[in-house]
């Protein structure tokens, strides 16, 4: 894929970063805060491991999320959004107003 940044119309650039419902929900789940593997796991349910890291990476990769890893044994890792991460609550908070809309009239 090119550069998300060498993309021309910024409708495009937003959907290459969040382009699939798996992303779209993670970032659901850390505006609430940060998240361990497991709590998002559990929460995104029926989401496989191997899809969750991927998206985990890809969205790291974009600066959207940051992973904090803790010296303990077992090992304990932490997800939260990054500024630019929770930059996309308004688009997410006008999803969930359009899909109550849609709900209540559809």
């Amino acid at each position: 894929m090119k550069n998300k940044k060498n993309l021309e119309c910024p409708v495009e650039i937003t959907l290459s970063l969040i382009q699939n419902k798996w992303k779209i929900l993670i970032l659901r789940e850390l505006l609430n805060g940060k998240k361990r593997f497991g709590e998002i796991k559990k929460s995104l349910s029926p989401i496989s491991q191997k899809v969750l890291t991927q998206n985990l990476r890809e969205m790291e990769e974009d600066k959207m999320i940051i992973r904090k890893v803790f010296a303990e044994i077992p090992p304990k890792v932490e997800y939260s959004l990054t500024e630019l991460g929770f930059s996309l609550k308004p688009i997410l908070d006008a999803m969930y107003s359009w899909g109550e809309n849609y709900k209540t009239k559809g």
